[in-house]
Parts: C-alpha cells; sequence; structure tokens
C-alpha cells in the first residue's frame, strides 16, 4: 500500500526538508490506513499560515508544479483570494499539476475544514525507506468525508467503519 504513495515521494521529502506542515487525506490516506482504492491525485490539508503556505508554494515550483488554474501560486498565500474563490467560484481546493508526470496531481484545500492544529495532534505517520508521511487520522478522515458529503465519500466512511471494527478485534 504505501508503495502508491510513492508517486509523490520527491514532494514527501521536500515538504519534510522545508518543515512545511501539512497532512495528507483523501483517496491516498485511505490506502494508506489499509483500504483497498484507486486513486491518483494527493490530496494535502495544508496549515493555512501565511510563511507555512510560501514555503509551500516554493516547494511545489520548485518541484515543476503548477497551478491548474489560471492564476499564481502565490495567490494561494492570500486569506482574501482563497475566500474569493470559495465563495464565488465554490472553489474547495487549489491544484497543482507537473507537466511531466500527467498522472500527478496535488490538491490543497484552500479553507480549514478542521482546525489544523487538532488534526496534526493525531496524526498518523507512515514510513517507506527514508520517507515519513503525515496522514490525517481515521477519525479524522471520517469527519473529513462526512463534510464533503459526496456519495463517495459517504461510502467511504462505511469502509474506514468496518476497518476500525476489524483493527479492534483481539
Amino acid at each position: 500500500m504505501i508503495k502508491y504513495a510513492m508517486l509523490y515521494a520527491d514532494i514527501f521529502i521536500k515538504l519534510a526538508e522545508e518543515r512545511i506542515h501539512y497532512a495528507v487525506t483523501g483517496g491516498i490516506a485511505l490506502v494508506l490506513h489499509g483500504v483497498v482504492r484507486f486513486t491518483a491525485d494527493l490530496d494535502l490539508i495544508v496549515d493555512l499560515a501565511e510563511d507555512n503556505l510560501k514555503r509551500f508554494v516554493k516547494v511545489m515550483g520548485d518541484l515543476g508544479y503548477r497551478p491548474k488554474q489560471p492564476v499564481p501560486a502565490d495567490d494561494l498565500c492570500s486569506p482574501e483570494a482563497r475566500l474569493r474563490w470559495a465563495n464565488e467560484k465554490h472553489m474547495v481546493v487549489f491544484s497543482f499539476y507537473h507537466p511531466g508526470k500527467p498522472i500527478n496531481l496535488v490538491d490543497v484545500f484552500i479553507t480549514e475544514q478542521l482546525s489544523f492544529p487538532i488534526v496534526e495532534k493525531e496524526l498518523v505517520w507512515f514510513e517507506a525507506g527514508n520517507v515519513k508521511i503525515p496522514v490525517v487520522s481515521i477519525a479524522h478522515l471520517k469527519q473529513l468525508k462526512q463534510i464533503a458529503g459526496r456519495p463517495q465519500d459517504i461510502a467511504d466512511i462505511e469502509i474506514l467503519k468496518e476497518l476500525e471494527g476489524e483493527k479492534n478485534k483481539p
């Protein structure tokens, strides 16, 4: 399962080097927690503090990622821009793509779905070789899926409940 997340090893390594506060969520988080599922995009919750976001945007640019939206990546650092996108465009994530890696797509939540300090306290760390990957807890993943509320998210919640039940069996 962990090999699946390694499509993004360069990102995980660089984010760790730059001490970016973030957590993996979405489909890859499900896979890392043990759910069999296919997804190619990397969903991230990034601490929305301006300094953290500026460093995150720099890392993405340094690695060759570009905004999918027709706006400068630095606009992600502006609370006003994020609020405008959410209110006027009903935008939920800011997406980065890599021209040389067509399957790689990174989605960053533009609003705080859950308080990042709370999410950060309960991170689950996965490791592959020298790469440590911070992932939202199953409890927080279920909360985030509930907030999203799409049919796939509701189905994911049920799978996570089953997974928790199996982990709690003697």
